[in-house]
């Protein structure tokens, strides 16, 4: 399903596709090592793979030419884009972590503040499946694959974010490592 579901909406845009399974693999890899580390969470696994595998499929339709994105939306929207194809699909759950997974996610005060081109509401993980994606995500950017960021370089990414997903990250840290 999900490798059908990023083939879909790649629409033969392998380059794009690529680098999607790519990311989405290594986000998926440091979930699971999370959660088999950490029986006491009790993350459903099975989920857990599948939505760190969709979380990003919202970037088909963000111009972002770096990354062989060529849709018309702002980057930044790419989560709210890939929630709308995952409920679309009748996928509501994976939705909900597509939508919640930028930065450490991102706050209806935070939107205002940044004047982001997003719905002024909450959008920040809730359910640990949620939580443990979204902390995974930190650590590999889709710009540079062969890479996966320290927990320093992981911060310094989250800066413009503000101070307080700094304090989330942090305490994910010592909770998920």
């Amino acid at each position: 399903m999900v490798n059908e579901l990023i083939h879909k909406y790649c629409e033969g845009n392998t380059q794009l596709e690529q680098i999607l399974l790519r990311h989405s693999t290594d986000v998926a890899r440091r979930a699971l090592r999370i959660a088999k580390a950490h029986p006491e969470l009790k993350a459903d696994e099975t989920f857990l793979v599948e939505a760190a595998m969709l979380h990003d499929v919202g970037i088909c339709r963000v111009d972002a030419p770096a990354i062989f994105c060529y849709g018309t939306e702002p980057y930044i929207r790419h989560g709210i884009l890939g929630a709308e194809i995952l409920r679309a699909e009748g996928l509501p759950l994976h939705a909900r972590v597509a939508e919640r997974h930028t930065g450490t996610g991102l706050t209806a005060a935070e939107i205002e503040r940044q004047n982001l081109p997003l719905p002024h509401r909450d959008f920040t993980p809730e359910s640990i499946e949620e939580q443990i994606i979204c902390y995974a995500d930190t650590f590999y950017s889709k710009t540079r694959l062969d890479i996966e960021k320290t927990p320093e370089q992981a911060i310094r990414s989250l800066e413009k974010f503000g101070n307080d997903g700094i304090a989330v990250f942090k305490a994910w840290m010592t909770r998920f490592e």
